[in-house]
């Protein structure tokens, strides 16, 4: 049986800069490289296979319901006409006819509940699953997820979904116009631990033609080569890298009827897989991620900064003492300065290490928004050896 889802394609505070970097970041940066440059001492004995890769059909599958909610205590939606059909449809189920017209949603607010089931899930499991709001509720707090099918993309039910939700946010007050309101987190957004109750199993499979297919997580050629490897020095001549995001490995002699345990075997060996060269910018947290193998290329660098400080004052003109004509007006006035300090090239020598690099640009004593200024241009001179990622 095909698994349903396989038609899918797969404050600012002190210290603090506009950009979101702190002052202290590349100092940061230099304690990161410092430790990364013991890594391969670090982690001589390399990485579990299962930690790198997952087996081919052994994967996830996305279910979807929908669903009401009910007990917001005047939070739900506004009266809506789908709420409310929902509604007579629910009550309709109970042998109760009600017009739509006289129904209120008022506590009431429909949701859309989404959860992922993995392979080999029995009936009688439990999943958790999310739950939010799909109308104009104003909070799902204090409410409870009324009996919910869960469907995958086959459109048949593979779980079904019920219980009190927990929202980690509020919502408080009337706001608009005069009116004060507070709001945390996503109030209109909430779980259930173990909310849904696994109805049907979903058949994979693993092992086709005595071999297994492992999908490395971060695909790379040089990590799918060390890979087959590692396997092979444990299982001579059964695994083969295909490309750069799967290996083939034959199950051996012997361990055909149970590949269980052959696959415990095979997931428990060690290997170090290959580490790209990547420096990560994230400006909205202020977060630089650099691995260790990055390189910096002999290079110089001048770096100068300019400052505009423009400042505007209101006075008063008077007309004069005892004079009949003239009015007092407020008079704006506007005072520029514009600062450059010096600038200076700085020449580089090549930084073979992650921590030579960190030492190097702390010593220039640029601010931290000029940090990414300075990798920019170097990634385009073709000075810096590692993949730039700004986010």
């Amino acid at each position: 049986m095909q698994s349903p889802n396989a038609q899918i394609p797969r404050p600012r505070g002190p210290g603090v800069s506009y950009f979101g970097f702190r002052p202290s970041v590349f100092g940061f940066l230099l304690a990161l490289g410092v430790l990364l440059s013991t890594a391969p001492r670090l982690s001589a004995a390399g990485v579990r296979i299962r930690d790198l890769v997952v087996i081919s059909g052994a994967r996830d599958n996305q279910l979807v319901g929908y669903g009401l909610v009910a007990g917001l205590a005047g939070d739900g939606d506004q009266n809506p006409l789908y709420t409310l059909q929902t509604i007579a449809n629910l009550l309709q189920r109970y042998g109760i006819t009600v017009p739509v017209a006289t129904l209120s949603s008022k506590n009431v607010g429909v949701v859309i509940v989404t959860a992922d089931i993995p392979a080999f899930i029995k009936p009688g499991t439990r999943l958790d699953v999310q739950v939010s709001s799909m109308g104009d509720a104003k909070s799902l707090q204090g409410g409870v997820l009324l009996q919910t099918p869960l469907l995958g993309a086959d459109n048949r039910v593979y779980a079904v979904a019920q219980g009190p939700l927990a929202v980690g946010g509020f919502s408080a007050g009337t706001g608009g116009g005069g009116g004060a309101s507070v709001t945390k987190n996503h109030p209109t957004v909430g779980t259930i631990i173990n909310g849904a109750l696994v109805e049907r199993e979903i058949p994979a499979t693993i092992v086709h033609d005595d071999t297994i297919e492992l999908l490395l997580r971060e695909p790379g050629f040089t990590s799918a080569a060390l890979l087959a490897e590692a396997i092979n020095q444990s299982f001579t001549n059964s695994a083969q890298a295909i490309d750069s995001s799967s290996v083939r490995v034959r199950i051996p002699p012997g361990a055909e009827l149970r590949p269980v345990d052959f696959i415990a075997r095979l997931e428990a060996i060690e290997v170090t897989p290959d580490t790209p060269a990547r420096l990560i910018i994230n400006e909205r947290t202020g977060t630089i991620v650099a691995t260790a193998t990055i390189r910096i290329s002999q290079c110089a660098v001048s770096q100068g900064n300019l400052t505009i400080t423009v400042a505007s004052t209101l006075t008063a003109s008077q007309p004069n003492p005892l004079s009949k004509t003239g009015n007092t007006v407020v008079v704006p006035s506007t005072d520029t300065k514009v600062t450059e300090s010096k600038g200076s090239m700085v020449a580089l020598p090549e930084l073979p290490t992650v921590e030579k690099v960190a030492s190097a640009l702390n010593a220039l004593g640029v601010t931290p928004r000029d940090m990414m200024a300075i990798f920019q241009t170097m990634k385009q001179a073709g000075a810096l050896q590692a993949e730039l990622i700004i986010r």
